[in-house]
C-alpha cells in the first residue's frame, strides 16, 4: 500500500488550524482506516518541532509530539540513502534542503507527498503530490 509522506507544511497546517488542515485530517483518518503508512523525514519533523515550540511554546510542542505518536506518524531517520537522494534535489537547485528530504523520502518510498508548499512544483513530474490549499 502506498504510503503518505508529510512535508512540514502539511502537519503545521493541521496543528495550527491553517488552510488545508481539514484535508490533512481526512487523509490521516483514511490512512489509519486502511493501515496506510504515514511518514515524515526526521529533517521535516525537526522543522515541525521548532516551529510549534517557537510559535506556541513547550507545552504545545509536547502536545504535537503526542499527537504524532497517537496518529502513528513515523519519523524516518535521515540515513545515507535518504541524505544522498535529498542532496541530488538540492544540488540540482530544485528544492531547499528540508524540502529535498521530503521529496527524497516520497521518491524512495514511491509514496504520495502531502504539502502546501508550492516549491514542490519543480518535482511534480517525479513525485505524486497531494496539494493542500494555502490561501
Amino acid at each position: 500500500m502506498k504510503a503518505l509522506v508529510f512535508d512540514a507544511s502539511a502537519l503545521l497546517a493541521l496543528l495550527f488550524g491553517e488552510p488545508g488542515a481539514e484535508t490533512v485530517e481526512h487523509l490521516m483518518h483514511r490512512a489509519s482506516e486502511k493501515d496506510q503508512p504515514m511518514l515524515i523525514s526526521a529533517v521535516n519533523w525537526a522543522e515541525v518541532c521548532y516551529r510549534v515550540e517557537g510559535k506556541r511554546g513547550a507545552e504545545a510542542l509536547a502536545q504535537a509530539k503526542e499527537f504524532a505518536t497517537n496518529a502513528s506518524v513515523v519519523v524516518v531517520p535521515a540515513d545515507r540513502e535518504l541524505s544522498e537522494a535529498a542532496a541530488a534535489y538540492k544540488a540540482a537547485d530544485l528544492l531547499g534542503l528540508a524540502d529535498a528530504f521530503a521529496a527524497a523520502l516520497a521518491g524512495n518510498r514511491k509514496a504520495e507527498l502531502v504539502t502546501a508548499d508550492r516549491e514542490f512544483k519543480s518535482v511534480e513530474s517525479e513525485i505524486k503530490i497531494q496539494w493542500l490549499k494555502n490561501q
